[in-house]
């Protein structure tokens, strides 16, 4: 058997990424809370991993023990302002215990500030589809990043904003469950306007703050490559899910298929690229489908699949991904903000985290400027309008008893943290059957 270990750069970060709404359990102040109430969710948060409650002190040793030097965690908008006019100064010191108990364990806090949800208040004012929000926003990121700054220099301004407007406002799987493509770009533009606001609020606070956003990207290829419409519907939806945030930051325009806004404040406003990978899409022409511009995606016939079929198991796809953002932004880190897979029992995320920390590993070998992996997640949380039926945790979750058990995949990332690196013996022990794919 070769022996051989991918080694990663010194002070690489290894870390795992949660959100507020998903783990702390009784948001009822936000807009999500009310869309469970609507039987919009196969399950009720309810309460969730009781971080609220101090249960994050477990998990973030849990975390600091298996040599994680990182995590990224939420602010939960609607407990820091509960009301227009109020702010509550213990949920501010609750998230300032938390940076300071990152801190105090040794790892850098990532921290999200705005993560799919609003306070009640702001949705009743029309959210994010007026520019009012904007100005809210910025007050909302000035107060907390006044309280963390101590212990907080990395900071992601919004998390994925092409799924809130598209999940929100095409497929209306979110809230508030519309189907407008036009109002879905018109709350990607507010959000765009949002995030160079808190861009500039933020340096102007913390001269050495690093700025960004995470982007949830999808590399995209056509099921038929000799088909020009197959070819035209990937280019179609590939530009729709992935391009309008990321124009607007290089271009200061915003470009979709149905629109296009000028944005020049918006332009340069990013320290480094989060990126949110998770699987690949093949795209194709579906006459059926003509509220999706008459695209269709899955995956290949014969795709590694998660538990749900959710997911497909295509690190390549990884590798792709990181190849765009080197060549889209060559002076700029990345950060690998989520990539993980729902997996109940472990069978399939030992080999999906090997395969896709390897295509790390060779994108830095390109000299791609990557700096850190944020699994997704550290203990199985609230999966959205998929409740509890997606278990991506390292470590699983009874909601019932809130009782933790430890997956085997949890062992292997801790050796891979550790080593800062990936190992033949780690992938001999923990998932075999990749080995000759990553030790040939």
């Amino acid at each position: 058997m070769p022996q051989a270990t991918f080694r990663f750069p010194r002070g690489f970060l290894w870390g795992t990424a949660t959100s507020s709404h998903q783990v702390e359990g009784g948001n009822s102040g936000n807009q999500w809370w009310l869309w469970e109430e609507g039987g919009h969710t196969l399950h009720r948060s309810g309460r969730a991993c009781e971080w609220w409650n101090g249960r994050w002190k477990e998990d973030f040793d849990r975390a600091a023990e298996a040599g994680q030097n990182a995590h990224r965690f939420s602010i939960e908008w609607s407990r820091v302002q509960p009301k227009p006019d109020r702010w509550d100064e213990d949920a501010i010191e609750h998230y300032r215990q938390m940076a300071r108990g990152l801190y105090d364990r040794g790892m850098t806090p990532l921290v999200t500030l705005h993560h799919f949800t609003d306070p009640i208040w702001l949705t009743e004012q029309g959210g994010w589809e007026q520019e009012g929000v904007v100005a809210r926003f910025e007050a909302y990121v000035r107060r907390v990043v006044e309280a963390l700054k101590d212990y907080v220099t990395l900071w992601c301004t919004i998390n994925e904003p092409n799924v809130y407007a598209l999940s929100g406002y095409v497929s209306g799987a979110f809230p508030p469950g519309k189907h407008d493509l036009k109002l879905a770009m018109q709350v990607m533009a507010n959000m765009i306007r949002a995030h160079a606001a808190a861009y500039r609020a933020i340096h102007q606070i913390q001269r050495e703050a690093r700025v960004g956003y995470a982007l949830h990207y999808r590399p995209m290829v056509a099921r038929r490559a000799w088909s020009p419409l197959d070819r035209l519907m990937r280019a179609l939806r590939y530009q729709g899910v992935n391009m309008a945030f990321p124009s607007a930051i290089s271009e200061g325009v915003m470009r979709s298929p149905v629109a296009k806004v000028r944005l020049p404040e918006a332009k340069g406003t990013q320290d480094y690229l989060g990126i949110n990978y998770y699987s690949q899409d093949t795209v194709w022409f579906n006459l059926r489908k003509p509220g999706e511009l008459f695209t269709d995606s899955g995956f290949p016939k014969d795709a590694d699949l998660s538990d749900t079929g959710f997911i497909a198991n295509i690190p390549e796809g990884l590798f792709a991904t990181l190849k765009w953002a080197a060549h889209t932004y060559p002076d700029l880190p990345i950060l690998i903000t989520e990539n993980g897979v729902e997996d109940a029992d472990d069978h399939m995320r030992p080999r999906y985290l090997a395969q896709h920390v390897h295509q790390v590993w060779r994108a830095i070998n390109f000299n791609w400027p990557v700096k850190g992996y944020f699994y997704w997640t550290l203990v199985d949380n609230f999966e959205w309008e998929r409740g509890w039926s997606q278990r991506f945790g390292l470590w699983a979750l009874d909601p019932e008893t809130q009782k933790r058990t430890r997956r085997p995949s949890a062992d292997l990332y801790a050796e891979i943290c550790r080593e800062n690196g990936l190992s033949s013996e780690m992938v001999a022990r923990y998932c075999p059957e990749v080995m000759e794919k990553l030790f040939p």
